[in-house]
């Protein structure tokens, strides 16, 4: 396994990456590993939190802060504005480059943070609701803390020090939780929520710039900052489109519907969404540094990506596929008996367990190879058809939108995105649908095996129908994962994947005990 260099904190060794490729995947493998362990661990944090807030709170304290995050999630991509990315992808950038680029970030951030605030006036006019000018306000403060830590982040990830950064973001959430959870035992409602997300992102400034010990020059000209803005802004504006068309639900449902009718639709999106999300955000990250690294080797770009759809997609669509049928009993266990009315949500969104994986790895094909027009053009398209689909399920109210949203995704979005990605460079697009196909008789085996035994059990309480559905759907994908070719061979490759990472274990402690 490769070691870091004893002088990355010297501040140089940060923009270096010739010492990854000489293990690089023993380093993907590790840190894909470490990172998924630590989603997990996160997923069950987060889940946690869900389940005492959803039980501290309404569905009217969800749902009036949802209607702000849905400004601020429109907004958070100028955070960002893609230079984060500009910085992992580059194979050589320079301390002024990083350094233009933080004080570009912190500017950004500050920026938002005066248009937000200012804005809350007008926020508390389209929804109707004065109690919104104060949630904004605080909650404008993210943007700045958030700018802060950009490019510190993209420098952990260049060099793949993910088992850092899992521990600085568990940490922060962890305190986040525990701040948000204390808040609304004493009766502060959705101050709680507001306390949560302000105390998560001032903890994970704070601790990011410790662990980092990179430190920003002054600003400068003649760096060659150009070229990276102009690749970030293709990003930003991909994320500026899919930001606005993904938030344009909450805006239609929080001032059509109320902030209750919100309230429900938001967490039926989270207990659907955040899981995926959060098993694919860090295994993104990983791979798309390693992936990087290999533009200039095809072979191994290509092997390295389809073996990461393989593994990713399998295990995805295997936990997915068991949501349609269980969709009820989950709302009711997670979230108490007051939130009944968001299963039939959580059922509309739950074909977007196929959808969000598969569509994720393919973006991966993008920014790997610094395809930002592209990228652009794929966030457009998908962008316009979403903001079609929930038009066209606003009369049929929050059930209609999610229903509408998930269909939109797997006939019109995914075929766009994999035309697009497979356009040009080593995985095309027959490469992806060939790879989509295979996998998914995978989740509608889970699905419709879960679905029957649920029918036999649907007069038992929900606890009984999770404790009893939930260990059938995944013995039932683990029997037919074994049974089925292309999915044995997936899990072949992750015991290998496995098998490495402990064999680069034991190397790397007989080094240390020789050395010593």
């Amino acid at each position: 396994m490769c070691k870091r260099p004893e002088n990355l904190d010297s501040g140089i060794e940060y923009f270096k990456t010739q010492h990854l490729l000489r293990d690089l995947k023993g380093q993907t493998i590790s840190n894909s590993l470490i990172t998924m362990v630590a989603q997990v661990v996160q997923t069950i944090v987060n889940l946690g939190s869900i389940i005492v807030l959803a039980r501290l709170l309404s569905p009217e304290d969800f749902g009036l802060v949802a209607m702000v995050t849905a400004i601020i999630g429109f907004l958070r991509v100028f955070n960002d504005a893609g230079l984060s990315m500009a910085t992992i992808q580059r194979a050589e950038i320079s301390q002024a480059q990083v350094s233009n680029l933080f004080w570009i970030n912190l500017g950004l951030g500050i920026f938002m943070t005066l248009i937000l605030a200012s804005m809350s006036p007008l926020i508390a006019w389209f929804y109707e609701e004065q109690r919104l000018i104060n949630i904004t306000l605080i909650l404008s403060l993210s943007f700045v803390l958030t700018g802060a830590t950009v490019q510190h982040m993209a420098l952990l990830k260049r060099q793949m020090r993910f088992g850092s950064l899992a521990t600085i973001q568990l940490i922060s959430v962890g305190l986040g939780v525990v701040i948000g959870i204390a808040m609304g035992w004493l009766g502060y409602r959705y101050w709680s929520l507001v306390g949560m997300q302000l105390s998560t992102s001032l903890s994970f400034c704070a601790i990011i710039w410790s662990v980092s010990h990179w430190r920003p020059s002054i600003p400068s000209r003649k760096s060659g900052t150009r070229p990276l803005v102009n690749f970030g802004s293709n990003i930003a504006a991909s994320s500026v489109l899919w930001s606005f068309a993904r938030g344009f639900d909450g805006l239609l449902i929080g001032r059509f519907y109320g902030s209750a009718a919100l309230g429900l639709y938001s967490r039926a999106y989270v207990l659907m969404a955040r899981p995926v999300e959060q098993l694919i955000s860090p295994i993104e990250s990983v791979f798309l540094s390693a992936l990087a690294r290999l533009q200039s080797n095809p072979e191994r770009y290509r092997s390295m990506f389809l073996r990461a759809y393989g593994i990713v997609t399998l295990f995805s669509l295997s936990i997915t596929g068991m949501l349609l049928p269980l969709s009820t009993p989950i709302t009711l266990v997670v979230l108490g008996d007051k939130w009944e009315a968001a299963a039939a949500i959580l059922a509309g969104f739950t074909f977007l367990g196929l959808y969000i994986p598969v569509w994720s790895i393919s973006t991966w094909l993008l920014t790997s190879q610094g395809r930002g027009r592209d990228f652009l053009m794929s966030m457009v398209i998908s962008s316009m058809v979403t903001i079609i689909s929930f038009l066209v399920g606003l009369p049929f109210g929050p059930v209609g939108m999610a229903f509408s949203y998930s269909i939109s995704c797997l006939l019109v979005n995914l075929p766009a995105a994999y035309y697009i990605a497979g356009r040009y460079g080593p995985v095309t697009t027959n490469m992806l649908w060939k790879s989509f196909f295979l996998y998914i008789p995978v989740w509608l085996v889970v699905c419709a095996v879960t679905a029957v035994v649920r029918y036999h059990l649907v007069h038992q309480s929900s606890a009984l129908q999770l404790i009893i559905c939930v260990p059938v759907g995944i013995l039932v994908a683990c029997v037919f994962s074994y049974l089925y070719a292309p999915a044995r061979r997936a899990v072949y490759d992750l015991f290998r994947v496995m098998k490495e990472w402990h064999e680069g274990i034991q190397n790397d402690n007989v080094i240390e005990n020789e050395v010593r």
